[in-house]
């Protein structure tokens, strides 16, 4: 299925596939840019994929009612402009917060400088106004999800690093987890980028490396409900209209034959990841192509979600 999507022999990309408590099956192939075999224990970038990891934080802290999703982010973030009254935490999980857009955002940032969640927020404090009204529009915002970790942050009274290693990363056992701020792009022992697209050291839109292993592990726990709040981040969002959107805490909503489907991409230059899970049946599907500017990951998707949906006994 990885050549039928068009990926080469020698190209690097991990596979992982697992249903309930049977043991994961993993397909690894090529090398890192340092020259070394990839395989499902190498430390990845998670790119996009990290925003379900830092909903989750919110979701615990909501839990445990030091978050309130109708506070208004001034609550939080006060040296934002005063729009930052009008934007709900509800509407940064599900982008509908009418933010600046990304590359407007990317546009303040030094050219030569890291791409930090400091530099993020310290560009939004330079827009006067915003282009829309909160809960008017879905469109996808990797600054509002800085905003939510740093949100979190507060919230917790600790580091976001802290507070998922102690609550999310230590309890499933996913040692080789966690958000990284740098101050170099890449942990040490990782799979590197490419050197003129590293990493960025932003946190909440990213920031997790990761393995497929551990990917693979969280995602059955969110299929369990391990952690206590998957109900929370399967919701879908809604407008401030009452319009539903396909897109719950950090998660899209789709299905495929027949089957509710979470599931999420991940990229940067030189990187695409893909997770899914289908709870009903119990899979979980990762997979993370590190040296990858296609979308040939939406084709191995469909082929990885045909194969597990047509009977559990071809895997």
């Amino acid at each position: 299925m990885v050549a039928e999507a068009g990926y080469r022999h020698d190209e690097p990309i991990v596979v992982g596939l697992q249903q309930r408590d049977n043991a994961p099956t993993f397909h690894a192939q090529g090398l890192t840019a340092r020259r070394e075999t990839l395989s499902a224990t190498t430390p990845i970038y998670a790119a996009s994929l990290s925003k379900q990891m830092t909903a989750a934080c919110v979701a615990l802290l909501v839990q445990q009612g030091a978050l309130d999703l109708e506070s208004a982010l001034s609550r939080w973030l006060p040296q934002l402009p005063s729009w930052a009254d009008d934007i709900r935490l509800r509407q940064l999980l599900h982008h509908t917060a009418a933010l600046p857009a990304d590359r407007d955002i990317d546009a303040m940032l030094t050219a030569d400088a890291d791409r930090t969640s400091e530099g993020v927020i310290q560009a939004l404090t330079r827009f006067p106004a915003l282009h829309g009204r909160p809960g008017g529009n879905y469109a996808y915002s990797n600054t509002g999800y800085v905003c939510l970790a740093a949100v979190a942050a507060r919230a917790a009274g600790q580091p976001l690093p802290d507070f998922a290693r102690d609550r999310l990363f230590s309890p499933l056992s996913m040692s080789e987890t966690f958000y990284w701020a740098g101050p170099a792009p890449t942990p040490p022992g990782a799979a590197p980028l490419a050197p003129e697209h590293p990493a960025p050291l932003s946190l909440g839109d990213g920031g997790v490396w990761t393995t497929a292993g551990d990917l693979l592990r969280w995602s059955q726990a969110l299929n369990a409900d391990e952690l206590g709040i998957s109900g929370l981040m399967h919701t879908p969002g809604r407008l401030d209209d009452g319009t539903p959107i396909d897109y719950a805490w950090g998660i899209g909503v789709r299905s495929h034959a027949g089957h509710r489907v979470y599931r999420h991409g991940g990229g940067w230059p030189g990187l695409r990841a893909m997770q899914a899970r289908l709870p009903d049946l119990g899979w979980s599907i990762v997979f993370v192509a590190i040296a990858d500017d296609t979308e040939r990951r939406t084709v191995l998707l469909n082929l990885l979600l045909d194969e597990v949906t047509e009977g559990d006994d071809r895997l």
